[in-house]
């Protein structure tokens, strides 16, 4: 039993954050990618900031591979829901949550630049706030299979990844204390994600 209390007693915080903090990232991100209301961009973005105040090496990194794995996972999961749900005639539930999220208008946009410019428009959906779906559901429409879909979505969860990390890094840059960059963080990506909406408005007003 020495041996066990050696190790609990060099067992830091930090390493419990992390023991705790990178599986909790990964089911946020991908419940995420299944329920498109959960905030992804800013968990990434918190973490990031945590991650850049640790002294634990490989931290960044193992934040930016946790991230974009879980998002890749869960949209390739996503996809595969709504293929099913193409396929059935009574649909699914997944599928008219997928409908839901994309009105016709972005739809109908969507499904031209997949026509247009193909995989690589699922890299830019990824970066976009609110494109995601429109996209997904353009590449069901046009009955890509998983794996043509899943290989034109990895580049773009590590992009997004990438970005909202980024997005972090800066904001955990200006503060001593993490959670000063953490409330940056997170009001930067509300404020991306809200830019769009906006926007729309405004074109819809004018």
């Amino acid at each position: 039993m020495t041996w066990l209390a050696e190790a609990s007693r060099t067992v830091t915080p930090e390493s419990t954050q992390q023991a705790i903090g990178y599986p909790t990232l990964f089911l946020l991100v991908l419940l995420g990618a299944l329920v498109p209301v959960v905030p992804t961009g800013a968990l990434v973005s918190s973490a990031a900031v945590v991650a850049f105040h640790q002294t634990a090496p490989f931290s960044l990194a193992l934040v930016f591979v946790t991230a974009s794995l879980a998002a890749f996972l869960g949209d390739a999961a996503l996809y595969w829901l709504g293929r099913r749900g193409l396929r059935s005639k009574n649909g699914s539930r997944w599928l008219e949550a997928i409908r839901a999220r994309a009105p016709e208008e972005r739809l109908a946009q969507a499904r031209g630049k997949l026509a247009d410019h193909g995989v690589a428009v699922l890299v830019l959906s990824r970066l976009v706030p609110a494109g995601r779906i429109p996209v997904m559901l353009a590449c069901l429409m046009a009955e890509w299979p998983l794996r043509r879909f899943a290989r034109g979505n990895g580049p773009a969860c590590l992009a997004w990844a990438a970005t909202y990390q980024v997005i972090g890094i800066l904001g955990g840059s200006l503060f001593e204390e993490p959670w000063e960059g953490v409330v940056v963080a997170v009001a930067l990506t509300v404020l991306i994600s809200a830019v769009p909406g906006v926007w729309r408005r405004v074109r819809a007003a004018g």
